[in-house]
C-alpha cells in the first residue's frame, strides 16, 4: 500500500498492533493508547496523528471504544488507504453549524479534508473530558457514529470512493486517549 510509508513505527496497545508516523508521541499499554505529542498542521490540511490498526483492509467494520479528549477534539478514521485517502469521523466539544470543520464525517481524497455529512447536530459531540462510549459502523459506503448512543446527521456520512481500508485512532492535531476497544467486521 502506497499510505505505509509514512507510517514509520509500530507499538503495541490494546492488545492489538498499530503503525504509527512516530513511535515516541505515542504510549501503548494493554488497557489504554495515548497519542502524547501535538504536531503542527502541514497542507493539506488533513489529519496525520493516529495510529492505524495493523489487522488489515476492512471491508465493513463496527468500532467500539472509549474516548477521552485532553482538549478538544479526536478522530476515528475509516477506510484508510494511503495517507492522502481515507475518512474519518471528527468528535469535538465544537457544535458544527458554528465550527464546519469540527464534529462531522470527513473524506481525504488528495488534498484537503471535504465534509460529507450535514451540519444538523447542535452541540458538540464531546462536551466534557470524561472516558467517552463511542460507536462507528461502516458498511462499505456509509458511516454511523453514535456517543454515547446519540448520533445525529453531523455524523453520518456516505462515500462511494473508498470501498475499504484500515481503522484508526487519534487525532487531527491535538492529544487523546482510547480504551476498551472492540473492533469486529469483514477484513478483505
Amino acid at each position: 500500500m502506497a499510505g505505509m510509508a509514512w507510517a514509520e513505527d509500530s507499538i503495541a496497545a490494546l492488545g492489538r498492533r498499530w503503525s504509527v508516523p512516530l513511535a515516541a508521541d505515542w504510549r501503548g499499554t494493554e488497557g489504554v493508547l495515548d497519542l502524547l505529542v501535538k504536531r503542527p498542521q502541514e497542507k493539506p490540511r488533513r489529519p496525520k496523528q493516529f495510529a492505524l490498526l495493523e489487522d488489515g483492509l476492512y471491508a465493513a467494520v463496527t468500532i467500539e471504544v472509549e474516548v477521552k479528549r485532553n482538549e478538544t477534539s479526536l478522530i476515528l478514521v475509516y477506510a484508510y488507504q494511503d495517507d492522502a485517502h481515507f475518512n474519518y469521523v471528527h468528535l469535538s466539544v465544537d457544535d458544527p453549524a458554528k465550527q464546519p470543520v469540527h464534529n462531522g464525517v470527513f473524506h481525504v481524497f488528495g488534498g484537503d479534508r471535504v465534509r460529507i455529512s450535514s451540519l444538523e447536530g447542535g452541540a458538540g459531540a464531546l462536551p466534557v473530558a470524561d472516558w467517552t462510549k463511542v460507536k462507528l459502523v461502516w458498511d462499505g459506503k456509509e458511516v454511523v457514529c453514535w456517543v454515547d448512543g446519540k448520533t445525529t446527521g453531523a455524523l453520518r456520512g456516505v462515500d462511494l470512493s473508498l470501498r475499504s481500508g484500515r481503522i484508526g485512532l487519534g487525532s487531527f492535531f491535538e492529544t487523546a486517549s482510547f480504551r476498551n476497544l472492540r473492533v469486529t467486521g469483514r477484513l478483505l
